[in-house]
């Protein structure tokens, strides 16, 4: 680059000041430089709005961000603080279970310790087909013999949706070993599963079944003492807390201690087994006989209500409970209404006796019909007597008498005396289901003739056998109302009690002057009337049979529909057991006999007599002057 000398810079510095001090170059010279402020206006305008725009970029993000943050701030102290404790409820519902502590259900026991329920270890088999090694159709091939199942159904069985699916219920014991060690074409089986259970077992079948009842399959007593006595035979404790899998299963990892409860009690009956299966046997072997629609026997301590033996005929085996009719599970001996018949008449007799309305040996007329206003009241079979004693009557099961009887106490004390003896009201007991007995309104028994008269010879009314036991019972044991019961209390292994239940103070209804007079009137029942059948030498037994119409679902009664019973009391001389045998509808009897109780429920109650004779070991009772009867024969 040439530098120019000094005088030539000079020159060029006066020449350009001249050019530019002329007016016109210096307008122009002021436009090119607002030219230039304008332009560099522009560039810096340029330049500061490109430089803006990454600014507000950033603070638009920057919002963004903050107002994300910001909501889930919010939404996180929602969720641990606002919402924690409803979450938390739903995590733990849906991560653990409540269980009631498992309690093994304490055995039944009779009076001399027989088991007649208890709790066992069962196994229920269970397939995963999802972890199945081999097929279906070869498992099912190797379990049918084994199941005594066919092939078939075992494949239906698996292919059903499920898992696990169910196979059978209880596993033989013999079997586990069988099922636990199965393979199959050298492989040991995957998927298949034994489950252990505890399950109720009653192992003296349909023997007990209407006292003991069962326990269904989720452990709920359901009838009988199963369900009666429940709070004792399983005891409450605490639910506990298990952890699950999402499958619902439980963790055993986190199983407490003390999950099962076990105790030594037992809860103790006061029937006695061997009672109970003579009774059974007598009564399905007469039901047989007379082709009846069922029975009832019933066995009872007149001094304390304890009940030795219960039958109910037909019944069910609670092993099975699922494959009876759910009709069978009613204990009809408590929850099934009757009209008891002439086996009511020893208690309208003592009604009679304790309004001083006869005498013991007062004589009455015995025509073969009488009239209660438009209705005429006859006996049951033709008589050939002109007049019979109070003791006569029940002999021969006078219904004109016992109506002439009736007549001699007023209406409306008749009644009252009716529901002095528990008519119309339920019965106090420690079984399950009882059903109360029933009698007309007040009004209605008061206003009409016809209902005490009926109500003499017991009918009108409605009660349950157990009911006719109890108020029989207070003949017996010098005319007291005691508690029938079946429940001796809870016993520990030494046979220590640790519960035992608190009885009502017995009512007393009789006096004992009248119940002693009464039941020396029914011994001659079976000394002298329709009750010989049932006397067994050396022994002193009072008794009464019954035979009574059965109410029609049309209104009135069935003619060919008839309940036979038989009442008896032994011994005389120191009366303690009452036994009761009722035959609901018997059709046929020996060629030559009648349908009566006589006929059909007598023979059953003298088996019990001579079984009880046998396993209490009842003395022969001591000779002893019964009461004599006038009867008037007509040639």
């Amino acid at each position: 680059m040439s530098t120019l000398p000094p005088s030539d810079v000079r020159r060029q510095r006066r020449t350009s000041k001249n050019r530019d001090s002329s007016p016109a170059n210096r307008l122009r010279h002021r436009q090119r430089l607002k030219q230039r402020g304008t332009s560099e206006k522009q560039a810096s305008s340029k330049q500061l709005n490109s430089s803006r725009l990454p600014l507000l970029r950033l603070l638009l993000v920057w919002s963004v961000l903050m107002g994300a943050c910001v909501a889930m701030g919010v939404k996180l102290y929602r969720l641990q603080v606002i919402h924690a404790p409803k979450l938390v409820a739903q995590a733990r519902k849906q991560q653990m279970m409540n269980l009631p502590g498992f309690v093994i259900r304490r055995p039944v026991v009779d009076r001399n310790q027989n088991v007649l329920a208890m709790d066992r270890l069962v196994y229920y088999l269970y397939a995963r087909p999802s972890q199945f090694n081999v097929s279906k159709e070869k498992i099912a091939a190797h379990l049918a013999p084994i199941l005594n199942r066919s092939p078939a159904k075992l494949v239906e069985r698996l292919n059903q949706p499920g898992n696990p699916i169910r196979l059978t219920s209880t596993i033989p014991e013999a079997t586990i070993e069988q099922i636990d060690s199965l393979e199959i074409d050298g492989k040991k089986v995957k998927g298949i599963e034994l489950a252990p259970q505890f399950s109720r077992f009653y192992p003296q079948h349909a023997l007990l079944a209407d006292i003991v009842g069962y326990v269904n399959t989720d452990r709920e007593g359901k009838a009988g003492v199963e369900a009666s006595q429940n709070q004792w035979l399983e005891r409450s404790v605490k639910p506990i807390r298990l952890s699950k899998t999402r499958k619902n299963e439980i963790i055993s990892y986190y199983v407490p201690d003390g999950f099962a409860h076990v105790d030594d009690l037992r809860l103790e009956l006061t029937v006695d087994l061997r009672l109970q299966r003579a009774a059974q046997l007598a009564l399905s072997r007469k039901l047989k006989e007379v082709q009846a629609k069922r029975g009832s026997v019933i066995v009872m301590d007149a001094r304390d209500g304890s009940i030795l033996a219960m039958v109910d005929e037909p019944s069910y085996d609670p092993n099975e409970f699922y494959n009876f009719d759910f009709e069978l599970f009613r204990n009809w001996a408590v929850s099934d209404l009757y009209e008891p018949g002439s086996t009511f008449k020893p208690l309208n007799v003592a009604i009679a006796l304790e309004q001083k309305a006869i005498h013991p040996n007062e004589i009455f007329p015995d025509p073969d019909a009488i009239k209660i206003g438009r209705s005429i009241i006859r006996n049951a079979d033709p008589e050939p007597y002109k007049e019979l004693s109070v003791a006569g009557i029940l002999q021969h099961s006078s219904n004109v008498g016992m109506v002439q009887i009736a007549q001699r106490i007023p209406p409306a004390t008749y009644y009252d005396w009716l529901k002095k003896l528990g008519l119309g009201q339920s019965l106090a007991t420690d079984l399950a289901a009882v059903a109360p007995s029933q009698i007309q309104s007040r009004k209605q028994f008061v206003t009409y003739p016809i209902e005490p008269a009926t109500a003499s010879f017991g009918q009108g009314f409605a009660l349950t056998p157990i009911k006719l036991v109890q108020l029989h019972a207070a003949l017996a044991n010098g005319g007291k109302l005691v508690t029938p019961h079946v429940v001796r209390g809870l016993f520990d292994s030494n046979g220590q009690p640790q519960w035992q239940p608190t009885l009502p103070t017995p009512q007393q209804v009789f006096s004992p002057s009248v119940a002693k007079t009464v039941l020396e009137m029914m011994e001659t029942v079976v000394t002298q009337g329709s009750g010989k059948t049932v006397r067994i030498p050396g022994y002193r037994i009072a008794g009464k049979t019954g035979t009574a119409q059965k109410a029609s679902a049309k209104g009135g009664y069935d003619s060919t529909a008839k309940i036979t019973s038989f009442v008896s009391i032994l011994p005389v001389d120191a009366p303690r057991y009452v036994i009761l045998a009722v035959i609901d509808e018997p059709t046929k009897v020996p060629q030559g006999q009648l349908i009566r109780g006589s006929t059909t429920a007598i023979p059953v109650v003298k088996s019990v007599i001579d079984a009880l004779i046998s396993m209490e070991r009842i003395p022969p009772s001591q000779p002893t002057k019964t009461i004599q009867t006038s009867e008037v024969r007509i040639n």
